[in-house]
């Protein structure tokens, strides 16, 4: 598969073009079948087809797709309110994207301070992290510190102070008088799964409650089973102000995005202050309330959990027999490294895992990503990490 012709090249995937799929399994257009271990970075949690999403997806279709908020529907408040009883939050807001919701999360934390705090209208300010991935907008790369994602974007917006991830001095030391919120992932995902120490989040939550700002959490990769928790921050045993999620919350079938969080502070929000035509559509709906029925539960938190121990062993049983430089996990999560004398990039670890009938997705040149469905099978997990160590053998 190559770019050439009208399809801009801002993506340089795999030679793998996929024409069917089904669970943790797809198929190319050549009839080869490959496990996937990427998911779409966490969109696919439940798997591809999921036969309770699918079945709500096209009970829906019959009925209506869209409205546009200037009309109302008959999923959108059922959806609000299964989705804040299932994240124990008070208001939600639905948009689209995972870029979208951070933005949007971003605009009313302003709003929030503008409105409490009597900050001027073109004052306040966000602390963010380093190695941070919140999307791609003009925006978020203001704040981005790879050069891939910034480099060529500007002017930037102003109005961001970036500190190490992970160092809560660094980050208590960040936090003053202008300070809007902080804005950091549970788990950086786009960085290689990237594990804060214990206890930063707690002093996370603890600064800024105590400097008055918000705390607004990135769960759009990290959140809704991926960890082995509803949310990564429930490992951590805070609660953010606003929290967005996305990507597994479409169920791999429509993009749907949300900000949840306090009632105050998304309460901001008034008729033309912020929008979206499709933001929690019926599909969107229908699909996000067949989600929260999986997760409800708990059964997929468990599995993740469970199914996470048994990846950690194999991968640290790798890492103890010199086959990777370091691994780092979260519930069924893990960034995995290449040795530093290996011979091989991560781009082409990739490929060699796809002919060996494998999908992972690397970053940041020696990293690679793993992040199987949620409801994968154990023999289909055993084999896919058979196939990892087998590769590496024969490239390390």
């Amino acid at each position: 598969m190559t770019h050439d012709g009208p399809l801009a090249r801002n993506y340089a995937p795999l030679d793998v073009t996929i024409a069917h799929a089904e669970g943790a399994r797809v198929t190319a257009d050549d009839g080869t079948s490959y496990l996937d271990f990427l998911a779409g970075y966490s969109a696919l949690n439940f798997g591809h087809r999921h036969p309770a999403l699918l079945a709500a997806a096209r009970a829906q279709l019959d009925r209506v797709t869209l409205t546009s908020r200037a009309f109302g529907h008959h999923l959108l408040v059922p959806f609000a309110a299964a989705l804040t009883d299932l994240t124990r939050t008070e208001m939600m807001l639905p948009m689209n994207t995972g870029a979208e919701a951070v933005e949007s999360a971003v605009k009313v934390a302003r709003k929030w301070a503008h409105a409490t705090r009597d900050f001027p209208s073109d004052g306040g300010e966000i602390v963010v992290a380093q190695g941070n991935f919140h999307g791609r907008t003009t925006t978020i790369v203001s704040f981005s510190d790879d050069p891939l994602a910034r480099e060529g974007y500007g002017p930037y917006t102003p109005g961001f102070r970036s500190v190490p991830y992970g160092d809560a001095a660094a980050l208590d030391a960040a936090v003053g008088d202008r300070t809007v919120a902080v804005l950091l992932e549970p788990v950086q995902g786009e960085a290689g799964v990237v594990v804060p120490p214990d206890g930063y989040l707690v002093e996370a939550r603890r600064i800024t409650s105590e400097r008055g700002a918000l705390l607004i959490l990135d769960e759009i990769q990290s959140g809704l089973g991926r960890t082995g928790h509803l949310l990564a921050q429930d490992a951590a045993g805070v609660r953010a102000d606003l929290t967005t999620l996305g990507k597994a919350l479409g169920g791999g079938i429509v993009p749907v995005s949300a900000v949840v969080g306090r009632g105050d502070v998304l309460g901001v929000l008034t008729p033309g202050t912020h929008g979206s035509t499709f933001g929690g559509n019926p599909l969107a709906c229908a699909v996000g309330l067949a989600v929260v029925d999986l997760l409800r539960d708990g059964t997929l938190l468990a599995r993740a959990a469970a199914l996470g121990e048994r990846l950690g062993e194999r991968l640290s049983a790798m890492l103890g027999d010199g086959l990777l430089g370091g691994v780092r996990r979260a519930g069924l999560w893990a960034g995995i490294d290449l040795p530093e004398e290996a011979a091989i990039d991560g781009h082409e670890l990739c490929v060699r895992l796809a002919s060996a009938g494998v999908l992972a997705k690397d970053t940041h040149g020696r990293t690679i990503r793993l992040s199987p469905p949620l409801t994968i099978d154990e023999g289909d997990l055993e084999a896919g990490l058979d196939a990892l160590e087998v590769t590496l053998r024969e490239a390390v």
